[in-house]
């Protein structure tokens, strides 16, 4: 197994009031705001959006003594305690996010600490054990699920511990076709690296742009090309943590009948029993061909039978999706086919990539034609694939013009899909137009398995005022709608602080037991995450 240091170069900020970066920050298309009054009737005024000089936050709570003993391990020049630096890692990239981001008055973490290496991490948690400070893990900051709130729990202050310089590849074993990588490595930066050696990871969350490989594990992501690849718990091989109590690093071998599997247990934990610092990962050569095809449906529902065909024949695209009629018209509008986008039908784009393309294409295409799909040739997968990363550009657009838009998922089998899409997007309708407001719910189907496929909700809506309290009403309604109709709480998008009040009812008691005691084993002063996952008073 050789050695690698690769290392990246040190990326820039993302924008702090938004998604991304700031330059590709934009107005809305010309398109996309002439069908908004079609769609929610008069849009309000939006709000001017606050200026990062004008954030105001309470003094830190960090006493001189702890910056100093954080100092001690890091340095000097990595605990900062100035405004900005707390602002941007005052929480993820949810809407409700944003919108708290828009405000004056700003709560935030007490300090950003960044170690620089597994043992600068332990020792940061050790030292944040002893003086009873919280320790919020910072990847990316891509969260959308509040797991990066600066909740101090029962501590008297909070810090954000910023992983992003522990970034490379550390080792590379092409024989087993495995690569380790330090957690804070982002995706753009792993395939980076990886290309180099002639291999991908292949993992493209929307996120991907800016989340890490450690937050990818934390998350238990799925990638858009999971039909391909599988999801990001399946490629991983390996995990090393730090703890407040110990360091694990796991992963002896491909396979093991040696207890329960703890990599497992710390795959989709969002920080709550300790901090991933390195990931190892299968990879696999870089495809030497990709194909691009559309697919057009009478309706979601025959699409919905299509994909299921798909999946369970096997062996079929990298990269499936179906866009329900809704979402497909402003996908459409946006990309300026208005006159396809007023007409009905749902949309499927496939993407085929690695070796035997012509085999799975022809098995693939057999399968949509014979559920009544009609080839619409490449040009809807390409506007795809060259967007695929762009969405949330779109939201941040659609809130500065005094749009709600947020987004929220769920899985569940083929049998129960249209019940649950059903019951979904009544709560959010039903939520909204008790507000008083208008909205426009749009769905896809973003991952597909032999006994079921994920939905993906997208809702716009025009609210009149204190978006906040209206969301919190109506995405309450709509988690209770999915446990009622038997979803998950989450296919990728995690549990954080937002879904922890319904992951009992998933899991049941006794599973919210079993959390609570690995986290009471493994963080005994409760400093990682409070409130994260599991809330604070089910571990002690």
């Amino acid at each position: 197994m050789g050695q690698e240091n690769g290392r990246v170069a040190e990326r820039s900020e993302m924008r702090w009031n938004g998604w991304g970066d700031p330059a590709k920050a934009g107005d809305l298309p010309r398109a996309v705001r002439a069908l908004l009054p079609l769609l929610l009737g008069r849009i309000r005024k939006p709000e001017v959006p606050v200026e990062l000089e004008d954030v105001r936050l309470d003094a830190s709570a960090l006493l001189p003594a702890d910056i100093h003993a954080f100092a001690g391990v890091v340095g000097t020049g990595h605990v900062d305690v100035s405004s900005e630096a707390r602002v941007r890692h005052a929480g993820g990239r949810s809407t409700p996010d944003l919108l708290r981001r828009r405000r004056v008055h700003q709560t935030a973490p007490d300090a950003v600490v960044r170690p620089g290496d597994h043992d600068q991490v332990a020792a940061v948690l050790g030292v944040a054990a002893a003086r009873g400070v919280a320790v919020i893990p910072f990847g990316g900051g891509t969260s959308v699920v509040g797991a990066l709130d600066p909740e101090r729990g029962n501590h008297h202050a909070v810090i954000s511990l910023d992983l992003r310089r522990l970034t490379g590849l550390l080792r590379l074993d092409e024989v087993s076709g495995e690569a380790v990588l330090a957690a804070g490595t982002t995706g753009p930066d792993a395939e980076a690296l990886l290309t180099a050696h002639g291999y991908e990871l292949g993992h493209y969350p929307q996120s991907f742009r800016y989340a890490t490989i450690g937050g990818f594990a934390a998350a238990r992501s799925s990638g858009q090309n999971s039909a391909g690849h599988g999801r990001f718990d399946t490629m991983v091989t390996g995990i090393r943590v730090a703890t407040p109590t110990g360091d694990i690093d796991l992963g002896r071998s491909p396979g093991s009948a040696a207890g329960p599997d703890l990599i497992r247990v710390f795959l989709g934990s969002e920080g709550i029993f300790g901090v991933i610092t390195e990931v190892r990962v299968r990879i696999h050569p870089i495809p030497r061909e990709r194909v691009l095809e559309s697919w057009t449906f009478p309706d979601f529902t025959a699409g919905v039978d299509a994909l299921r065909q798909v999946a369970q024949q096997g062996g079929g695209p990298t990269v499936i999706r179906l866009s329900d009629e809704a979402e497909t018209a402003v996908s459409l509008a946006q990309v300026g086919r208005i006159g396809k986008a007023l007409s009905k039908g749902a949309e499927v784009v496939t993407v085929y990539e690695g070796d035997g393309i012509g085999a799975r294409r022809a098995r693939t295409s057999a399968s949509l034609a014979a559920a009544g799909g009609t080839s619409s040739g490449a040009s809807g997968a390409e506007d795809w694939l060259d967007g695929r990363f762009d969405g949330p550009y779109l939201r941040d657009a659609l809130l500065d013009a005094g749009v709600f838009c947020e987004t929220l998922e769920t899985a569940t089998t083929w049998s129960n899909l249209h019940a649950l899409k059903s019951a979904v997007a009544a709560a959010l309708r039903d939520g909204f137009s008790d507000a008083g407001a208008k909205s426009y719910v749009m769905c896809h189907v973003s991952h597909i398995y032999p006994t079921g496929a994920s939905l993906y909700f997208t809702v716009l809506a025009g609210i009149r005022s204190d978006p906040l309290a209206v969301w919190a009403r109506v995405k309450t309604g709509a988690n209770d709608a999915i446990i009622a109709t038997g979803g998950t709480i989450s296919h990728h998008h995690a549990v954080g602080r937002d879904h922890a009040p319904w992951l009992e009812q998933e899991i049941g008691e006794t599973g919210v037991r079993i959390l609570a005691a690995i986290k009471r084993e493994l963080d005994p002063t409760g400093i990682l995450n409070p409130g994260a996952v599991i809330s604070a008073d089910r571990t002690r």
